[in-house]
């Protein structure tokens, strides 16, 4: 625990340069612009529909087709389609504890991130060998779940490339800070 907790400029200096980051890629360039569909003359209609079916908060999958899959009805019902995936969430979304939450994730996947360079790199490993090792845990930490989500969640395959440009900079951000910092911090684990 020594170890990560002399990291603790790193981890802290990481987090907040991505939270940045991710703050100025989703709220000032187009690449997540159309990433969410505006459902136009139906929202009220989709908006009235869902509140009428008493929905808990949770995930749902439509056609339900869990079961006997050689069952006709339920190979007609996923034959006819469409496929849809429905997210009720259990409120408003506050934009702050959102936030919170966010930047409460990227401290924990960065200590994670430091926890594993701690155990490969020695003290006063050279940047361009911080780079790598952090670089690599990063980009399985920030990008690894792009592709998963457009293979079994649905996401649309025309948005994986701006997740793996989300997750790449991130990377970049990570790595180059921690090569920046580890330095110093990696003296202090003796």
């Amino acid at each position: 625990m020594d170890m990560l907790f002399s990291l603790w400029a790193p981890i802290i200096v990481s987090a907040v340069i991505l939270f940045v980051a991710s703050s100025i890629i989703w709220m000032a360039t187009p690449i997540h612009k159309n990433d969410y569909k505006n459902p136009g003359a139906h929202e009220g209609a989709i908006l009235a529909a869902i509140r009428s079916w008493g929905l808990r908060p949770g995930l749902y999958l439509v056609p339900w087709s869990k079961g006997n899959q050689k069952d006709p009805v339920l190979a007609e019902k996923a034959k006819a389609g469409p496929w849809a995936t429905i997210t009720i969430m259990p409120g408003t979304p506050h934009m702050g504890k959102l936030l919170g939450a966010w930047f409460l994730h990227l401290v924990v996947v960065t200590i994670f991130i430091a926890y594993v360079g701690s155990v490969t790199l020695p003290a006063g490993a050279a940047y361009l060998m911080v780079f790598q090792v952090i670089g690599g845990a990063a980009l399985l930490a920030h990008a690894g779940y792009a592709l998963p989500m457009a293979i079994w969640h649905g996401m649309p395959w025309s948005q994986l490339p701006g997740r793996l440009f989300d997750g790449v900079v991130y990377t970049l951000l990570t790595a180059g800070t921690f090569g920046w910092l580890w330095p110093e911090a990696a003296t202090t684990l003796n």
